[in-house]
């Protein structure tokens, strides 16, 4: 369930934020127009694929045998009459469609493509811990899990991008096109660490859950321990964007160094939902 979880949330997460941030780095520039193309081609099919093997492991959770996952009568009514499958049916549903827009001409649509991802990753938003409170606590909790994915999509799809330009950087312009991406950075590192915050204060009843070194407390210290690490590395490259173009391999490394911790902090987020978290008192 772990690593279903980590692949679908890092497939979804890439691709809302490498098309939200491609108009941003590369303005007009179309010279990583095919390679992303077939690169969204592929995390849309792998999205589908996870998501699908997600609703299957959920049903045996819920059922309690294996033989679950293939009965119709069950995923029916793991669909219709659970929280879960309710918000599920949608969100396959919406990665169908994007796979279809994809394989098509319809492909040419952008809007309608980052109108179906970013459906996409909303729908991610109420599953999980967000399904814990009822009412408007409930829905301000999604809401701030939707700001907080947002966030995390745009930080690590502009990286992704980063890392796709520094493998061929020729043509262009790595100073402008940083200090854009740096830029919006800040914004998104506030909004990460705020809406996180709240997210801890709400499940946990407390700034900090406790015992420290045990359970969903330690994972989430792992997780903020890779954020910090991010940070770090992001702090590194905006001291050294002047002449970075001279530094090509330092920086090459430095930004992939960045988003693979990225990819640390999914892991454990996959981790962390599959817990309980301590509620204080």
């Amino acid at each position: 369930m772990v690593l279903c979880r980590f692949l679908h949330f890092t497939v979804v997460l890439m691709l809302f934020g490498a098309w939200v941030f491609k108009p941003l780095l590369l303005e007009r520039d179309t010279t990583l127009d095919q390679p992303l193309a077939r690169l969204s081609r592929w995390l849309v099919a792998v999205a589908l694929a996870s998501g699908v093997g997600w609703l299957l492991l959920v049903t045996v959770s819920m059922a309690g045998t294996g033989a679950a996952a293939f009965d119709p009568a069950t995923l029916h009514r793991v669909l219709g009459r659970t929280f879960f499958g309710q918000v599920w049916r949608w969100h396959l549903l919406i990665n169908g469609l994007l796979l279809v827009v994809l394989l098509t001409s319809l492909r040419a649509s952008r809007p309608l493509q980052l109108l179906l991802a970013g459906l996409l990753l909303a729908t991610l938003a109420p599953v999980g811990h967000g399904a814990m409170f009822e009412g408007v606590q409930g829905q301000l909790l999604i809401l701030n899990q939707l700001l907080h994915l947002t966030c995390v999509s745009a930080w690590l799809g502009g990286l992704l991008l980063l890392v796709m330009i520094l493998r061929r950087p020729h043509g262009h312009r790595l100073n402008a096109m940083l200090r854009r991406f740096s830029g919006v950075g800040y914004g998104l590192v506030a909004g990460l660490l705020i809406t996180g915050l709240i997210n801890v204060r709400a499940l946990t009843g407390a700034l900090w859950p406790t015992p420290l070194l045990s359970g969903f407390a330690l994972i989430l210290l792992i997780k903020v321990a890779l954020v910090g690490a991010m940070l770090g590395l992001a702090l590194f490259n905006r001291l050294r964007i002047d002449h970075c173009d001279q530094r090509l391999a330092t920086l090459r490394l430095s930004v992939t160094l960045e988003w693979l911790l990225g990819m640390g902090a999914v892991a454990a987020v996959s981790l962390l939902g599959t817990l309980p978290p301590m509620i204080a008192g």
